[in-house]
């Protein structure tokens, strides 16, 4: 299964939107189901609440998940914090073996990349697969995401497992 987590506090924000691309491109080169979406902007402030069911709910999904498509803006050089709140609710190598896709957009490039950085860091730490390179792109390129997707997927070592 293929998980899309958009870190976005925004709702429907073109970071959400390339990452739906990105997902949709993978589930068809990889003959899966279409993807299944967490989007943090419609999990509000239920992410501070201890026990509540949705997040423990999208938690668990992002633990079933055999490939992780992980989508962030960059917020002062790295990850959004309301996507950090989501992952930090995993536990620890939560991601165990799980490979991830990180898509990162920023107004330039050096910020696109440092986030990146950042977000592969934690993504190893809960033992995720990170997959290189990730997809980093500035908010000029933005305009045609599935074009954008499918080009990047296209280029990528990804394969099917289990």
């Amino acid at each position: 299964m293929i998980v899309v987590v958009s870190g976005n506090p925004r709702p429907h924000s073109r970071t959400l939107h390339l990452a739906e691309e990105v997902g949709g491109a993978l589930a068809t080169r990889l003959g899966l189901a279409a993807p299944r979406t967490i989007d943090v902007s419609e999990l509000g402030p239920r992410l501070l609440q201890p026990g509540d069911g949705t997040v423990a709910g999208a938690v668990a999904t992002l633990q079933r998940a055999s490939v992780l498509v992980v989508a962030t803006p960059t917020y002062k050089g790295s990850f959004t914090g309301v996507l950090k709140v989501l992952l930090d609710q995993l536990p620890a190598a939560g991601l165990k073996d799980i490979t991830a896709v990180t898509v990162v957009t920023a107004g330039v490039q050096p910020q696109a990349d440092a986030a990146t950085r950042h977000l592969r860091e934690l993504l190893t730490e809960l033992a995720a697969a990170p997959v290189d390179p990730g997809l980093a792109v500035v908010d000029a390129d933005l305009a045609d995401a599935g074009r954008t997707a499918a080009e990047y997927v296209s280029g990528l070592a990804v394969e099917r497992r289990g």
